[in-house]
């Protein structure tokens, strides 16, 4: 799962050509950014310190692999109306949870339109 960050690099500008066309400037610069996962409460703090460090600290722990604590993990961005649809068991028949845990998109959209 890829975490990705946009930033303002600068003022937004219009540009109007001689036709008429206008063009909107925004500097931004997106940063992708992978590795590490932490887990963060509803309020954006961390969770508690201490439990589990990493990932793999918590694959050892659960005696699992840690391929597979990841691809849990990645369930947890699922799109709202998704998760509702796994709990009312009322996804496609055709869905899996390799389908919805195995690098899903970071937008909902996109998450969305791969279940169809």
């Amino acid at each position: 799962m890829s975490d990705i960050r946009i930033q303002k690099t600068g003022e937004p500008d219009i540009l109007q050509t001689s036709d008429g066309r206008l063009t909107l400037s925004v500097p931004i610069q997106i940063k992708r950014r992978s590795g590490r996962k932490l887990v963060t409460l509803p309020n954006g703090e961390t969770a508690p310190s201490g439990e589990a460090k990493s990932l793999k600290e918590i694959a050892t722990r659960e005696g699992i692999d840690n391929s597979y604590v990841s691809r849990m993990v990645n369930l947890t961005t699922l799109a709202p109306d998704i998760v509702a649809a796994i709990l009312d068991d009322a996804l496609p028949n055709h869905v899996t949870l390799f389908d919805l845990a195995v690098d899903p998109p970071a937008l909902w959209d996109e998450q969305r339109a791969r279940l169809m």
